[in-house]
Formats: C-alpha cells, sequence, structure tokens
C-alpha cells in the first residue's frame, strides 16, 4: 500500500494541478496533504514490524576476553 500511495505522489506531482474541460473542473490534493498522507502510512508500517525499527547486536571483538 505504501508503494501505491509514493507512485501516486509521483504521478501527482508530474501532472497539472487544477484541469477545466468543458465546464468541468478537477483539482487535485496538495502536495503537501499528500506527503503527509505517505509519511502517516509508513509510520503505520513500521509500527506493525515485529521489531518496531530497533535491532540489538552483541559484537565481539576477536582479541578482548569476555
Amino acid at each position: 500500500m505504501a508503494d501505491e500511495i509514493k507512485d501516486a505522489i509521483v504521478e501527482n506531482a508530474q501532472g497539472p494541478k487544477r484541469v477545466e474541460s468543458d465546464g468541468i473542473t478537477v483539482e487535485q490534493h496538495a502536495l503537501r496533504d499528500q506527503i503527509a498522507a505517505d509519511q502517516h502510512v509508513s509510520a503505520q508500517t513500521g509500527a506493525a514490524q515485529a521489531h518496531r525499527g530497533l535491532r540489538f547486536t552483541k559484537l565481539n571483538s576477536p582479541g578482548a576476553d569476555s
């Protein structure tokens, strides 16, 4: 789903902001709103992962006594 939103942001950024044809006007959401939506979805995706973005690793130096 996050990839779809990123693709939509890129597509909307490349297209015109407002289109008018035969008396019908179409306007897209502001880019600021689209970026906020993308950040929200990214945060939700990160929070749903088991490790929540944190990883712990134990490093052992070969010359050190443990």
